[in-house]
């Protein structure tokens, strides 16, 4: 079986000029930064075969012709092969988009031998910048990787991305994503999980402080996390509260996939006067051992006796064990301390190493 990455040219390893397009002369050659270094971590690093596939408009008329396109193609090629990047085979279809070529992407007839039985198609991709390189995807029945900004709508897009090095990152690791939705007649929740990510959150689930909270987890755990949330708060916060955890642990769950390589186990941290210790282990039994109490009722508008309802919800649906011992003057603080030990917790835990064993004695951890 192949795993095969079909690369497109223009606008993903090299700058697409804006006017004409086209990269006809020295002057107009720019790689898309950090497209080097990243074809040579592949290139050494895994064993994806590369094949560039790209649409040159009228390639060899008197427009476009072979000696103009030649000299900045053949300098990109000899400056990526000195970096140990070489493409298996380079696709060029020359035809103008009203001639219809079953060959021009996103058609198919460049690629078109490549999907026989060897091709391994969940781990092969399309990755370019335009719609029709997802398009192509879509028609040779793989996914795409996207370098843009927002993901083109009803199309295979496995990853959406502006950084050559998240790309790296995400097939060298694998998928390790997971968006989930639970809508009941109290709540309706969204989470979207990428435990591939650098620690950036977007959450808005209607109360600030818990915000704040599910931040920490996001930044201090380095996973990328968006969660959105309508909830019957003028009932009060338990029904948000409960199904965010919920939902997140659903997410954990199916990021983690086989947890092949990860951690699995983890942190303690102070915080002012107050210092939290969190133990984790994603091992398939959910479990919680709750030591922490607190002086106040409410921190902001967040219930605090809702903080160990929330980790019991997320020990259910993540399967794993949690021990939580904290103790502070300041319940705030305390609270915090928790939070951002857990995501501390997490980082060890879900962190994966290349080609690494499941960390386990029973070959398997449900």
């Amino acid at each position: 079986m192949k795993k095969i990455l079909f690369i497109d040219r223009d606008g993903t390893i090299i700058k697409e000029p804006p006017g004409d397009f086209q990269v006809d002369n020295m002057s107009k050659l720019e790689f898309v930064p950090g497209v080097i270094g990243a074809l040579r971590e592949l290139a050494r690093d895994t064993d994806y075969r590369l094949v560039m596939v790209s649409n040159q408009d009228g390639l060899g008329t008197e427009r476009f012709p072979m000696e103009a396109f030649l000299p900045p193609h053949e300098f990109m090629l000899r400056t990526l092969a000195g970096e140990g990047v070489v493409f298996d085979e380079i696709l060029i279809d020359e035809s103008m988009p009203e001639e219809g070529s079953p060959c021009r992407k996103p058609g198919i007839g460049m690629v078109e031998k490549y999907l026989g039985d060897g091709l391994e198609r969940e781990y092969s991709y399309v990755i370019g910048d335009r719609v029709t390189d997802m398009q192509l995807a879509k028609n040779m029945g793989i996914r795409g990787i996207y370098l843009g900004e927002e993901v083109p709508e009803g199309l295979p897009v496995a990853l959406c991305t502006g950084s050559w090095g998240r790309i790296v990152r995400f097939l060298k690791k694998g998928s390790r994503r997971a968006v989930k939705e639970r809508k009941t007649a109290e709540t309706d929740v969204k989470v979207a999980l990428d435990l591939n990510g650098s620690g950036e959150g977007d959450v808005r689930t209607g109360l600030a402080f818990f915000d704040h909270m599910l931040e920490q987890i996001a930044r201090h755990g380095e996973i990328d996390l968006v969660v959105a949330v309508k909830g019957d708060l003028q009932v009060d916060e338990h029904h948000t509260i409960e199904d965010t955890a919920i939902v997140l642990g659903s997410c954990f769950a199916e990021a983690l996939g086989s947890k092949k390589g990860i951690g699995r186990y983890g942190f303690a941290l102070p915080m002012d006067e107050a210092k939290a210790e969190v133990l984790l282990d994603f091992g398939g039994r959910g479990w919680l051992e709750w030591n922490a109490t607190f002086t106040r009722e409410y921190v902001g508008d967040f219930p605090t006796e809702m903080t160990k309802h929330f980790f019991a919800s997320f020990c259910q649906t993540a399967k794993c064990n949690l021990h939580v011992t904290a103790k502070g003057e300041n319940t705030h603080h305390t609270i915090e301390a928790i939070f951002k030990a857990f995501g501390r917790c997490l980082r060890v835990a879900v962190e994966q190493k290349d080609g690494g064993e499941l960390p386990s004695t029973k070959s398997l951890i449900d």
